[in-house]
């Protein structure tokens, strides 16, 4: 499959925003990706401005918007919060440990993935498709994750102001027990509809739905890590064990209560 020149300026975007990940090891998969997203965001609207419709702008202008949200919440997360760096330590391996070849990988396959991620909206941006009503409902499923997940990270922080020892179990969290990865999984579900009727070919959709599993399976994954590290911490709260045992751990309605034995959620 042949790409086009703007897919690899998106790419080169990717690759150079998320090199921020050389500074430090875990930036490649938390600042280096919301920013990335942001800005293959912005550059979808320099190189397409002269086509945009409302329905590619809207969609362009929200990778930005959730981008930078992310991105600042975890910059501000990293730098700012004592409490987390606490928490995390031991966690995250340590970056000087990492060989620079293994750096290198990690960070040419996550600016791959978040390439992969976008391409719902660049093909039917590339392939001047302009708007249908696919890219509205997309749009609008987009607003609701950014939404959704803003929300999650808010009521986790209040929640944690009042009583930092305790784990998070009222609001979206009582729904599911990861509703910022959620947030996450419902934002992409919406580029991925925002792309049909656009996307042409076998291998556009190929390229579509490897992004899109793809952040799906890191959101597993980063579900997996986290029910790992409160099991740690809260493990003999009784509390702790009937809120695990009845609120899913990502899926709401569906019964799916633990991913800690799926070793192969390894991301």
């Amino acid at each position: 499959m042949v790409f086009p020149l703007n897919f690899w300026l998106l790419f080169a975007a990717a690759m150079i925003i998320s090199s921020i990940g050389f500074k430090n090891y875990v930036w490649f998969i938390s600042l280096g990706y919301g920013f990335s997203i942001a800005g293959e965001g912005l550059l979808m609207l320099l190189l397409y401005g002269k086509t945009l419709t409302l329905g590619t702008a809207l969609c362009a202008l929200l990778f930005i918007v959730y981008g930078c949200r992310l991105g600042g919440y975890l910059a501000y997360r990293e730098l700012k919060s004592a409490s987390y760096k606490k928490n995390m330590k031991g966690e995250i391996k340590e970056g000087s440990t990492v060989p620079f070849g293994v750096k290198i990988a990690i960070w040419v396959t996550c600016a791959a993935l978040y390439v992969t991620q976008v391409l719902p909206v660049f093909y039917r941006l590339h392939n001047n498709s302009g708007s249908n009503i696919w890219t509205y409902v997309g749009a609008a499923v987009m607003a609701f994750g950014v939404i959704f997940e803003s929300a999650a990270d808010l009521q986790k922080n209040a929640a944690k102001k009042i009583n930092p020892r305790r784990f998070v179990d009222t609001g979206l969290y009582r729904i599911v027990r990861c509703p910022n990865y959620l947030g996450e999984m419902i934002f992409w579900t919406g580029v991925l509809l925002s792309g049909i009727g656009a996307l042409t070919g076998a291998g556009q959709w190929i390229m579509a739905l490897i992004g899109y599993v793809g952040i799906i399976f890191v959101m597993f994954s980063g579900a997996r890590r986290l029910e790992i590290r409160q099991n740690k911490n809260y493990g003999s709260d009784p509390e702790y064990q009937s809120y695990v045992k009845s609120v899913p751990i990502l899926l709401p309605f569906i019964p799916l209560y633990s991913v800690e034995k799926h070793k192969w959620l390894v991301a």
